[in-house]
């Protein structure tokens, strides 16, 4: 560390630069060493600016008890915000693991984002200096080794965890964070289930109304106006920190899916069933397993639900299931069309030969979870159509523009870093634009035709920068420098007459729907957030 210090001291600037320390321990990772708590992290960090002339400790970033395996971190996120700021010129951790034990992910950062963002980072106890105009050295070398090994780490503990609990599973111990719904971990054994009377006589009852002739989506709707929470919000009233990953963010009803999910779990009838889902180290989402791969123990709890009642819901339910076919009834918006208020997909309902779009949540809930968001077909086509010819009105110089992008190309083939960096900068600054006109135009500020004028010019020459950022990245690998397929199809147009599904997913990410007719159009494009 000494021979690190003087190296440092070596390298004088001008001004200080503004110095983030970031801070991670994790059980999850095998963080035990008394040398990796927050508080020795800390101590070790701090003295080592204190002993550089040229760092400034602007702030400290710490995420205790988060894995290293994930960078979905509060503070490190709260450290690239400020680093995006231009508030942070320099981030120091105590070794690279701390950054994060994902190989891909720590590599991306250190060798790609830290330097186009111009931040210097330094590892103390791994001698690691990086400025962002440092070249690759035998040094950055060993800092990949090193990062290979902090990524084995946790596949090595992960592998270790899932041995022990599948020994668990198949001995009927539970061993999920929460219990399902009617059930609570024992209190003197949370590897062992109870029953939780309030919530397991709803789960009777809605055993009870279907077996009685009522219909998922009325079950829900009935729950809902007697008030009653659903399974996330019920666990969330408990004092749970329980989060759905497939729930929408503002879903706190009872909904199709939900008692579905409650009239197949076989948890009902007192047999332990785990092992439906895996999840790869480094991966956030899980993946579903099939049947014949879980872990299935009889008998390890009581039943909330006696087999007979179980069988015949069972027979019901594979008798009543709708096959959706893809032939004749998917329409032209179909998995694109969204409700603007609460996300939920729209729903195609015909009146009087006329075919409208309603908002899912207010069709099978009712005006207390959302409003109708009621547009018709032909409207909902005509402003579609009137959007997509404006920004084909506006594009049309972008052939000239390709033109010129490739003759500058041909005279310097080579990939230049800096014009990426700028060419990303211009894609930023033109982003944040055509948002803001957008919150403009939520507020009343400007109109609808005002918004759709900005929207137009902003898209256009977000377009064209992307095109030339592609043609630089084509370029390098020795491609014949074109434009994507879609693009192609749009500027070989001079007016689209009518719409049909392919170009509808051609060209179209989510198209949201807001009361008084109002749309809000997401191009593949336009790198705008999806939400709602």
């Amino acid at each position: 560390m000494e021979n690190m210090t003087g190296k440092i001291k070596g390298k004088k600037e001008k001004l200080k630069q503004n110095t983030a320390l970031y801070i991670r321990l994790s059980r999850e990772d095998g963080d035990k060493a008394e040398s990796l708590s927050v508080a020795n992290q800390r101590m070790l960090l701090t003295k080592f600016v204190e002993s550089q002339s040229d760092l400034h400790l602007y702030d400290v970033y710490i995420d205790d008890g988060y894995t290293g395996t994930s960078f979905a971190r509060p503070g490190f996120q709260r450290m690239l915000e400020d680093i995006e700021a231009k508030k942070v010129a320099c981030v120091i951790v105590k070794d690279l693991s701390r950054l994060g034990r994902n190989m891909p992910k720590v590599s991306e950062y250190v060798n790609e984002y830290f330097p186009d963002k111009k931040v210097r980072f330094i590892a103390v106890s791994d001698g690691i200096d990086r400025q962002y105009y440092d070249i690759d050295t035998g040094g950055a070398m060993m800092m990949d080794i090193k990062n290979m090994f902090n990524g084995f780490y946790p596949r090595d503990i992960s592998q270790k965890v899932r041995s022990t609990f599948k020994s668990k599973q198949s001995n009927g111990q539970f061993i999920g964070a929460f219990a399902c719904f009617g059930y609570k971990k024992s209190g003197s054994d949370h590897n062992k289930l109870e029953v939780d009377e309030y919530a397991a006589e709803i789960v009777r009852r809605i055993f009870s109304m279907y077996l009685d002739g009522c219909g998922q989506n009325t079950i829900a709707r009935r729950l809902n106006d007697e008030g009653i929470p659903c399974p996330a919000e019920y666990k969330k009233r408990c004092g749970l920190n329980y989060h759905n990953g497939n729930q929408l963010s503002e879903t706190f009803y009872w909904t199709y899916s939900t008692v579905r999910r409650i009239l197949q779990n076989e948890m009902y009838i007192g047999n332990m069933v785990q092992n439906k889902s895996f999840r790869q180290v480094c991966k956030k989402n899980a993946v579903s397993l099939p049947r014949d791969q879980w872990i299935v123990v009889e008998n390890t709890h009581r039943p909330i639900i006696d087999k007979l009642t179980w069988e015949q819901v069972q027979n019901l339910l594979k008798r009543n299931a709708r096959q959706t076919g893809l032939d004749g009834n998917m329409h032209l918006f179909a998995g694109f069309l969204k409700c603007g208020d609460c996300g939920r997909a729209m729903v195609k309902v015909s009146r009087k030969g006329t075919a409208c779009f309603h908002c899912g949540s207010y069709n099978r809930y009712g005006k207390k979870i959302c409003t109708i968001h009621k547009i018709t077909q032909w409207e909902l086509n005509k402003i579609l159509l009137d959007d997509l010819n404006l920004l084909i009105k506006s594009v049309k110089d972008i052939k000239q523009l390709v033109e010129e992008e490739q003759k500058r190309q041909k005279i310097n083939p080579h990939l230049s870093t800096a014009r990426l960096t700028e060419y990303q900068l211009e894609i930023d600054r033109l982003t944040k634009k055509k948002e803001q006109a957008y919150e403009d135009y939520s507020d009343g500020v400007i109109s609808r035709e005002d918004y759709l004028k900005y929207k137009g010019k902003y898209e256009n020459q977000i377009l064209a920068v992307q095109l030339k950022i592609d043609l630089l990245h084509k370029e390098k690998e020795g491609q014949k420098a074109e434009p994507n397929t879609w693009i192609e199809k749009l500027l070989a147009c001079e007016r689209i007459s009518y719409l049909d599904r392919e170009i509808v997913a051609e060209m179209i990410s989510a198209i949201y729907v807001y009361e008084n007719n109002v749309v809000r159009i997401v191009y593949k494009f336009s790198e705008e957030p999806e939400v709602s």
